[in-house]
């Protein structure tokens, strides 16, 4: 495959990784195979209606932060993508981080969503695994073979979210992980200026 094609595939599919992490949230009993395909089918169709909105590229990050922070585990998928480095981080900076870090993942992956104009995203199967529900979907975009997307649904924090996603095997929270890391390394561990980085960058 063609490296702009590759890169195509990836940027777009893993512009899902900072928006589709949650879903709607679910009445107050155990969380179901029909639920967690449910939830998936949701944030699609959330997603889809701002992409096809037809607002301006600001007026649609706005609208993603919106989705991200209504309907995503935020601080869960925060304290993930920081590691190691959330446990020694005090409650205030954890706060600013999780703040910082929304605002990130939004603008980072909203940017991407012009490659789902016209393409086309199906739920196909949800199966239970330890940590809740895995749900498969193939997603085809325009000039592209379809690829699969497979969604890790849980209901561990009172309600049904998006915890993370794989986009043909590569682990897109783990991806992001490694990246934060990256990026505090660079600041030779300075988490307050990752912070404040982080509120200006995606």
């Amino acid at each position: 495959m063609p490296n702009n094609l590759m890169n195509r595939r990836h940027f777009a599919a893993t512009a899902l990784t900072g928006l589709m992490v949650a879903a709607l949230p679910l009445p107050a009993f155990a969380l179901t195979e029909a639920g967690a395909k449910q939830l998936v089918d949701s944030v699609v169709a959330d997603i889809t209606r701002v992409i096809e909105s037809g607002k301006s590229e600001n007026a649609m990050l706005r609208d993603f932060q919106k989705i991200f922070v209504q309907y995503g585990d935020v601080p869960i998928m925060a304290r993930y993508a920081l590691g190691a480095d959330a446990r020694t981080a005090s409650a205030s900076q954890m706060r600013q981080f999780t703040q910082a870090f929304q605002g990130y993942i939004s603008r980072k992956y909203g940017r991407r969503f012009r490659e789902f104009i016209g393409g086309e995203v199906t739920v196909r199967n949800a199966r239970k695994i330890k940590t809740g529900y895995e749900v498969r979907t193939t997603v085809k975009l325009r000039g592209s073979s379809p690829f699969e997307v497979t969604f890790l649904v849980s209901d561990k924090s009172g309600s049904g979210k998006f915890y993370n996603m794989f986009i043909e095997g590569v682990n897109l929270l783990l991806t992001e992980r490694t990246e934060i890391g990256a990026m505090l390394d660079a600041r030779k561990g300075n988490l307050n200026q990752l912070i404040k980085d982080l509120n200006t960058t995606g």
